[in-house]
């Protein structure tokens, strides 16, 4: 059995090369980020074997973002077992084996060779091709709705400068109809000097028939008595942030619908829990990965960072701790809302809510044990490839 080490960095890779008994045939090899590169390792990798069995072949790698990709994606079509490995496992392992305080690119690639004979790894599989694909798409849908949220936050400020009074009068100044009526009329004063058939005209149309002449009557009122001050300026920017706001969220829209094929694809359980839509599901398949590197739903639990902390000391063990808020901040941030929707949707999740509820618990309390629950299902669910069955 081969043993190949590689350290991914940006623009190259080293690897290392040993057999089962800890032979070392290269720990040297340098290769470039690129086909040629690719093609060098697969060749010497190939002059090695006495045979093209690959399958005789174990090829390691750390788990340390996307640089990783190519030459995973590239391994994995030549027919070659790909190992992940954790970046904090492969860092005690090189402590325990060695007082000596060297870390470089040689030595960590011979550091995951040698590793790769112990079972601190996890097969990569297709299955972990479309989960990376997931995971790049949900940080990706991430970032685009921070930075949604930053430009409604700058609509606001603007609002709150030029014509403060109109987010106590309608629903939402971030509705469609409000976008449509400040597009046409930035300001007070355009609003108070048009006239009402144009107005309520303005307002049906954006408001898709909620608003009528009434609506508008009110607004030109409101409008006329604002204390707002406005310029060309100010008026410009609240109108290319409203139009940068509709681009991003159709951007987003387009964004889910390739979620969308790619959850299809993977045909999950987790869509069958009520309340739990693609968007919470994609991100909770994302990060959890495949089920199969979780052994207990309590591991589970640890990866979202939802168990509880432990406090001791001499005697005394706190009985109530925080939870340790590690491991993965995009699930946990999904296990929450899905605790909220599925708390609203469903009987069992709904009884146990009010249960921690009625024992006097504040609400975020509740809702984590809720959440601890709810981990539990999904680790049952995603273990057995089985839907969710509500228990009435």
């Amino acid at each position: 059995m081969i043993f190949v080490g590689i350290d991914v960095a940006k623009s190259k890779h080293d690897c290392c090369i040993i057999d089962s008994d800890g032979v070392l045939y290269t720990d040297s090899l340098r290769i470039n980020n690129d086909k040629e590169g690719f093609d060098k390792l697969y060749n010497t990798i190939l002059s090695i074997l006495d045979s093209n069995k690959v399958n005789n072949v174990k090829i390691g790698l750390e788990s340390t973002g996307h640089y990783s990709n190519n030459i995973t994606n590239y391994l994995h079509s030549k027919g070659f077992q790909i190992s992940i490995l954790n970046p904090l496992a492969t860092n005690l392992f090189r402590k325990a084996s060695t007082l000596r305080k060297t870390k470089t690119d040689k030595t960590d690639a011979k550091v995951i060779a040698t590793m790769l004979l112990s079972d601190e790894s996890k097969s990569y599989s297709p299955l972990s091709y479309q989960i990376q694909e997931l995971k790049s798409l949900t940080r990706h849908r991430y970032r685009m709705v921070g930075y949604r949220s930053k430009l409604k936050i700058s609509i606001t400020r603007l609002l709150d400068i030029i014509f403060p009074e109109l987010e106590g009068f309608i629903w939402s100044i971030h509705q469609n109809s409000s976008y449509a009526l400040l597009l046409e009329l930035p300001t007070p004063q355009e609003i108070s000097s048009c006239h009402l058939t144009k107005l309520t005209t303005i307002l049906k149309k954006a408001s898709r028939g909620r608003y009528g002449k009434d609506k508008a009557i009110a607004l030109k009122e409101l409008a006329s008595n604002s204390i707002g001050s406005s310029n060309r300026s100010t008026s410009f920017e609240l109108q290319q942030t409203i139009r940068l706001v509709q681009s991003v969220q159709s951007e987003i829209d387009t964004l889910d619908k390739q979620i969308k094929i790619v959850v299809d694809e993977l045909n999950t359980p987790l869509l069958t829990i009520p309340g739990i839509s693609y968007t919470l599901a994609s991100i909770m398949l994302a990060e959890i990965g495949e089920i199969e590197r979780f052994s207990t739903p309590a591991k589970l639990l640890a990866f979202a960072g939802m168990e509880p902390s432990t406090y001791q000391s001499g005697k005394f063990t706190a009985s109530r701790t925080p939870m340790v808020k590690r491991g993965s901040t995009y699930l946990r941030w999904a296990i929450i809302q899905a605790t909220r929707l599925v708390s609203m949707r469903d009987t069992t999740f709904s009884e146990y809510m009010n249960k921690k509820r009625s024992e006097g618990k504040h609400y975020l309390v509740a809702q984590s044990h809720v959440g601890k629950k709810l981990i539990r299902v999904i680790f049952y669910l995603l273990k057995n490839n089985v839907a969710f069955v509500p228990q009435n």
